[in-house]
């Protein structure tokens, strides 16, 4: 057996009973604090409306009310629906996992769209702002899924497929090498892409570099033009990288098209909604973003 075998502790270290710092925890707080200084920057030199003493309150209230909510309530409705008629309570169950990035697209959206509102800002320089930003979050959010042993890709043989014990409900600790090497030679255990070290490269830095990039354009800084090409390269992204993915919860259409790839292609929809309403492909001089 020459594929490696995932073995890694999600906590970092045990505080108290079962609480504990886990890699997930923390990759969730990177993404928010990297988000906050980059738009208290950006704040600073008057790109971004909301002052820079209220970004930090901008972002803790964005990413309870559209992350965690939106991304929560995304994934019942989504993903585990027919739980949630058997059992209206496992919507509140989060510690059992579930999260959904469409979800939490449209829970950001929506507040986004309350707090421009609300505080008499430029919706479109809020979500282009954000956009900016977001993909460096999901990053770190794949980074630490692959750590956890969740969400893993097809079965594959390439030489670096990785044998995800969790497949069988295995978790850190509760298994050893020679355990795990009968398993995969009785073929209980199967080696798989590690989908989501894709998705980290792909989702999350390469389109964080390729936005950052975008902001510096003429084109990037008309209001709108950012947060639609964020819709599209994250789903291009994601699109291309579901089909190294376990798909979640069965395909969509003639047998190939997974949820993932069918909601992200509604993003790109709506991308082009947002260039035809706002006049993209129409040659201007305007700059909202510096």
């Amino acid at each position: 057996m020459n594929h490696y075998i995932h073995n890694i502790n999600p906590i970092i270290f045990p505080i108290f009973g079962d609480i504990a710092l886990r890699w997930y925890g923390l990759s969730y707080l990177l993404g928010f604090m990297t988000c906050i200084l980059m738009l208290r920057s950006w704040s600073k030199k008057g790109a971004f409306e909301v002052p820079e003493k209220e970004v930090s309150n901008f972002v803790v209230l964005l990413a309870f009310f559209g992350v965690f909510l939106g991304g929560r309530l995304g994934y019942v409705l989504f993903y585990g629906f027919d739980s949630f008629v058997n059992d209206p309570l496992y919507v509140f169950r989060v510690w059992e996992g579930g999260m959904a990035s469409h979800g939490g697209f449209i829970g950001v959206i929506l507040f986004i769209f309350w707090y421009a509102r609300k505080h008499h800002h430029s919706f479109w320089n809020l979500t282009d702002n954000m956009a900016a930003t977001t993909s460096l979050g999901f990053a770190f959010g794949r980074l630490a899924n692959f750590i956890n042993g969740e969400l893993w890709g097809r079965v594959s043989t390439v030489k670096w497929a990785v044998i995800f014990p969790q497949e069988r409900g295995l978790h850190f600790g509760q298994y050893d090498l020679p355990m795990i090497g009968k398993m995969v030679e009785a073929g209980e255990l199967l080696p798989r892409h590690p989908s989501q070290l894709y998705q980290a490269a792909t989702e999350g830095f390469l389109v964080f570099g390729l936005m950052l990039l975008l902001r510096k354009t003429a084109w990037g800084k008309r209001p709108g033009a950012l947060s639609a090409s964020y819709l599209v390269l994250y789903a291009l992204a994601r699109i291309s990288m579901e089909f190294f993915r376990e798909p979640d919860d069965g395909l969509f259409f003639i047998g190939w098209i997974t949820k993932g790839q069918f909601y992200s292609a509604l993003m790109i929809l709506g991308a082009a909604v947002i260039a035809w309403k706002k006049n993209l492909f129409v040659r201007s001089g305007a700059a909202q973003i510096k």
